[in-house]
């Protein structure tokens, strides 16, 4: 989702997305020629174990100690949607649905997939 939006203390890591997002829109139209689409799926928090990691936790909270709940709380205001993470399988899908027929004509995308997060 990042590569959509800035936030605070994620400099590098915005930056980085937002070079993925350029060399997606490079790639397709490099690519379009040979009939080969580039999109990227760009989701909100995924539920991995970086997400629920104490080291994580700690950074996102802002003190040793922090708890599941307290990150769940965070990212509950983060999105819109009433979840405070989306499930590995859940981009899984996107990824799919991207690569399938049905997304024959979409090339240079960069799908939000983020709870509705982008709209706060």
């Amino acid at each position: 989702m990042l590569s959509h939006r800035a936030n605070r203390q994620f400099a590098h890591y915005t930056a980085a997305k937002h070079g993925v997002l350029g060399l997606v829109r490079a790639f397709a139209l490099e690519l379009a020629g040979y009939n080969v689409r580039v999109n990227s799926v760009d989701p909100t928090v995924v539920l991995t174990d970086m997400v629920t990691s104490q080291e994580y936790m700690d950074n996102l909270v802002g003190r040793p100690g922090a708890t599941e709940a307290e990150v769940r709380r965070h990212y509950l205001q983060w999105n819109v949607l009433p979840t405070p993470w989306v499930e590995p399988r859940d981009v899984a899908n996107a990824a799919l649905f991207l690569a399938s027929d049905e997304a024959r004509f979409i090339t240079g995308l960069g799908l939000p997939f983020d709870a509705g997060a982008m709209l706060r």
